[in-house]
């Protein structure tokens, strides 16, 4: 028998053939998801850097009609920081003093545990392939090996002949097991610190607006101030 893949994919049974397919459909999975979450990733911390830039002006001004209405336009749909500023923004145009600002604070936090559950779509498919793609690879693997032993007692011998069949069975389903895994842990690191990543950028996005909530009021508090005491 020739040293070829395609001798070797003859010589399979159906359990290593099934073992094989389910790791393809695996690794497909995982290339999906990884492409889904890096065009979602993309555009959503592109359109929130602009939407930082575009936001700045309407909130030096207090305009918090005018900053809610930025944020909800369509071309900032995908931005996470477009969700946590119109969740702060609703509440803090309701009612802008302390207890609207802590509402809207609140609201924020909600919002980032939102998005962090949208971030994270998908990655429990390529957490689910990196850890059991082995263990699918090595049922195909011992299937690969009885199959050896099957042909050493159908020839009566143990020579190559009678054992390369399963022997390579049982290498390509075990190394094809390990490809598939270290593919879904590699791509499931990396998006977890993607997603790390943005969670801290949003955490920061939330101390900001917390921070220009507090000044806004102490400034409406003492401009307040300033005008009593001029009338007195």
């Amino acid at each position: 028998m020739q040293f070829s893949f395609s001798e070797m994919f003859a010589s399979m049974g159906a359990v290593a053939i099934t073992v094989v397919v389910i790791l393809l459909i695996m690794s497909v999975g995982s290339i999906y998801v990884a492409v889904e979450r890096l065009i979602t990733f993309t555009k959503a911390r592109g359109q929130s850097r602009l939407l930082a830039a575009a936001v700045v002006a309407p909130l030096e001004r207090q305009a918090v009609g005018e900053a809610l209405g930025l944020v909800k336009r369509t071309e900032y749909k995908f931005a996470y920081l477009g969700h946590m500023l119109q969740a702060g923004l609703g509440e803090l145009d309701k009612r802008f003093d302390g207890p609207g600002g802590a509402a809207a604070v609140r609201a924020m936090e909600r919002a980032a545990l939102r998005e962090q559950l949208d971030l994270k779509k998908g990655t429990g498919i390529l957490a689910t392939v990196g850890s059991t793609a082995p263990f699918v690879g090595l049922v195909g693997t011992v299937f690969g090996i009885i199959n050896s032993f099957r042909g050493m007692a159908e020839t009566g011998s143990g020579g190559l002949a009678s054992v390369s069949g399963g022997i390579a069975e049982a290498l390509v389903t075990t190394a094809l097991g390990i490809t598939v895994a270290i593919i879904g842990v590699w791509l499931f690191n990396y998006f977890n610190a993607r997603v790390d990543v943005i969670m801290n950028d949003m955490t920061i996005s939330m101390h900001e607006f917390s921070d220009w909530i507090e000044k806004a009021l102490l400034a409406r508090d003492e401009k307040k101030d300033g005008k009593l005491a001029a009338k007195g």
